[in-house]
């Protein structure tokens, strides 16, 4: 196989456009836009739930369900934050690809995928009140 014979590689990390470099580079950070924003909403609903859900059980405030309605509202928001930015991402890249082979797998899209999961198991958590 010589330098030039590509057929049975690997295809390259990036396109080789360098358009389609920029557009992958651009997209790449407003995944992690969306990942930031959806740890904000998990984090914040988990630190919600917790401290309402303190204070009701020290008899601070009346015991309700609010603490766990605010905390899966929030676990929800950032979980389908995160679903809805990932499945941008990859129509994304998914059009980029038409342009010029290039891998699909990227490590950003790995964790927003690991987001996505801890937000399920984060809502399931605080519904079945295991937290």
């Amino acid at each position: 196989m010589t330098d030039t014979d590509h057929s049975s590689a690997r295809p390259p990390e990036l396109p080789a456009d360098l358009g389609a470099v920029r557009t992958v580079l651009a997209a790449d950070r407003t995944l992690m836009a969306w990942i930031r924003t959806s740890l904000s909403m998990l984090s914040f609903g988990f630190t919600i739930y917790k401290f309402l859900q303190g204070l009701a059980d020290n008899n601070q405030i009346a015991k309700t369900d609010s603490p766990q309605h605010v905390g899966m509202f929030l676990a929800a928001a950032g979980t389908g934050a995160m679903v809805l930015g990932t499945l941008s991402y990859w129509g994304t890249l998914r059009d980029v690809a038409r342009a010029g082979k290039f891998r699909l797998g990227r490590s950003v899209l790995a964790i927003a995928l690991l987001m996505s999961l801890a937000g399920v198991a984060l809502f399931w958590a605080i519904a079945k009140r295991l937290v």
